[in-house]
């Protein structure tokens, strides 16, 4: 079996003609600003992966769609970044709108659009802001005469210029003087919606990770989807299962990147065999953790206890390949990492793992709190 079949066989077998297309084009112009790594993903309906059947998706499985994340990754790693969050608001959404807004607009603009048109997801939920719940509201409303004001921003939010709809988190004051969180899905030409330059590193510089902001943009109540309270565990389960979802997808994304390098040392013989079978153990360990965590996610055995093996997973995944890394630039030698820049950018973006929400730091009190017998809680 050659390293990495099994992904590229499910990744060819739901994709036809992607991983072809992108293997066309150097590393270095798939990961430059503007390349053609997000229209071709679209274009093959790469969008369509976690769409569920019924409304024309491909309906992957967990497991079939972390091996084709990681496919992605190893091929365009800013494609697998930017994509993570088009898969977590697609499956997010979809649960939301599923469980809550059935009839809504926000089931109509969902359901009956994204399939159909093969439309990109931009998520303005809070990945990436400190000390906040992936979930938790980026954006305020504003009451006015038919519906309300929003402002806010999402920076840094993935796929920004290619996105055809934003989804978000948004704080909808109550009248006894509170805030609810409500859920909200706009196109992405909606008056008021701009985007702003922020990413400045040149590493995943293709996944569009650019500041979106919202300045008075006027939305009906209709557009503001407010789960009822006595509906509030259900939402706190659908939370959960989308963190276990981007776990799973970011662990794939950067097993991806990783395996690019393991398999130059594979096909290039360097070092010894057993310097080069302790590589792909460590690189396919975290492959199948990853593996493992979409099996049980497919079992439906979710819930708080499945957050935690999510978290657990993602971290030990994030030790795996920072050791694999560091190792296989060592194999591939000085020669390698000179005359290409390929190897440099490919561990230089496989170290923004550790940047994903939750970080370890926040979440040491959690989880240890958690194996003392107590509900693990997301900082």
């Amino acid at each position: 079996m050659r390293f990495m079949q099994v992904d590229y066989d499910t990744c060819d077998r739901l994709l036809p003609g992607l991983r072809a297309e992108l293997a066309r084009h150097e590393l270095s112009e798939l990961e430059t600003e503007g390349g053609p790594a997000i229209e071709l993903f679209r274009s093959h309906g790469g969008s369509n992966l976690l769409v569920p059947r019924d409304y024309g998706g491909l309906d992957a499985s967990p497991l079939e769609a972390t091996r084709v994340v990681r496919v992605l990754g190893s091929l365009a790693p800013s494609l697998a970044v930017a994509t993570a969050m088009h898969h977590f608001s697609i499956g997010t959404l979809f649960a939301i709108a599923d469980t809550f807004a059935k009839g809504s607009a926000l089931d109509d603009l969902l359901l009956k659009r994204v399939a159909e048109e093969r439309i990109l997801v931009a998520s303005g939920f809070a990945e990436g802001r400190t000390s906040q719940g992936i979930l938790d509201p980026t954006m305020t409303a504003t009451p006015v005469e038919g519906g309300y004001l929003l402002n806010g921003s999402k920076k840094p939010c993935s796929l920004s210029k290619s996105m055809g709809l934003l989804t978000a988190s948004v704080g909808v004051p109550q009248s006894d003087g509170s805030t609810a969180m409500g859920f909200l899905l706009l196109p992405a030409d909606t008056p008021g919606i701009s985007v702003h330059p922020f990413w400045k590193n040149f590493a995943l510089a293709a996944a569009e990770s650019n500041e979106v902001r919202l300045t008075d943009v006027f939305v009906t109540d209709s557009q503001i989807l407010q789960p009822p309270a006595e509906l509030a565990d259900e939402l706190s389960e659908l939370q959960e299962v989308g963190l276990v979802w981007f776990q799973m997808i970011v662990c794939a994304a950067y097993t991806g990147m990783v395996s690019t390098l393991a398999g130059r040392v594979l096909e290039r013989g360097r070092g010894s065999a057993t310097d080069r079978a302790n590589l792909v153990t460590r690189v396919e360990s975290a492959a199948a953790l990853t593996e493992g965590l979409a099996r049980r996610v497919m079992d439906e055995d979710l819930g708080n206890d499945c957050l935690a093996v999510a978290l657990t997973t993602r971290f030990t995944v994030q030790d795996l390949l920072s050791a694999s890394v560091n190792e296989a630039v060592e194999l591939l030698g000085g020669m390698a990492y000179v005359s290409s820049a390929d190897v440099s950018y490919l561990a230089t973006a496989a170290h923004a793992i550790a940047f994903h929400p939750p970080s370890r730091t926040s979440m040491t009190d959690g989880l240890l709190d958690y194996y003392a017998g107590r509900p693990l809680i997301v900082a």
